[in-house]
């Protein structure tokens, strides 16, 4: 989908007289209140390493241990919110700045958020990282782009190299491989169970009060 920005030309407008309602609630006592910290997970990687498989499976281990969790989708973004946005440099980074000021408004309410977004490049991630700041951890979902192409759960790898989609990381886009990501699931080497268990155990001992 084509954006409606004429040339791509997205830019923040400072608003003046502009100011927040932060509410008569912390986000520390949210945090008391939920029993565990809130902050988001971000996962990276490529399409088909399995982000939005793990992230489903850890949100449904966390919410039946009581946790507040919500799973934030790149395609579930791009279907509403970003639907105006195609897949350009510029509009990856707005899709990006989109997401992680979702992200803080779930975080600050109390939830833990495990965000899925391809987040091809590096200066993409570290502005995500300077919006969310407080307890913002990246999670490298690694594969090899052999398994991803070969995996292909959404048919887009054939569409991609048959030129129905244009921009596809992988393919014609490139991907950037964090460098300093705080942790990283291989998901061409480990199961999707014992992956989704590595997600979950390093969620639990990062929000834990």
């Amino acid at each position: 989908m084509k954006s409606t920005c004429p040339e791509q030309n997205i830019t923040l407008i400072k608003q003046a007289n502009i100011y927040p309602d932060r509410g008569l609630l912390t986000r520390t006592e949210r945090n008391e209140r939920a029993g565990h910290k809130s902050g988001v997970i971000w996962l990276t990687g490529l399409s088909g390493a399995g982000k939005s498989t793990i992230a489903a499976g850890v949100e449904k281990e966390l919410f039946s241990l009581g946790y507040q969790v919500s799973v934030l989708d790149g395609d579930s973004l791009r279907a509403g919110l970003n639907g105006d946005l195609d897949f350009t440099i510029k509009s990856r980074e707005e899709n990006l700045r989109r997401a992680a000021e979702v992200a803080t408004l779930f975080a600050d309410t109390g939830h833990i958020v495990i965000a899925s977004f391809v987040s091809p490049h590096h200066k993409g991630r570290q502005f995500v990282k300077s919006i969310l700041r407080e307890n913002f951890y990246m999670v490298h979902v690694k594969a090899d782009i052999e398994d991803c192409v070969n995996r292909d759960p959404k048919g887009l790898y054939k569409k991609a190299m048959d030129g129905k989609i244009a921009n596809f990381t992988g393919v014609g886009q490139s991907y950037e491989e964090p460098q300093d990501a705080d942790f990283t699931i291989d998901t061409s080497k480990n199961t999707v169970e014992a992956s989704r268990d590595l997600l979950l155990n390093f969620t639990q001992n990062l929000f834990h009060l």
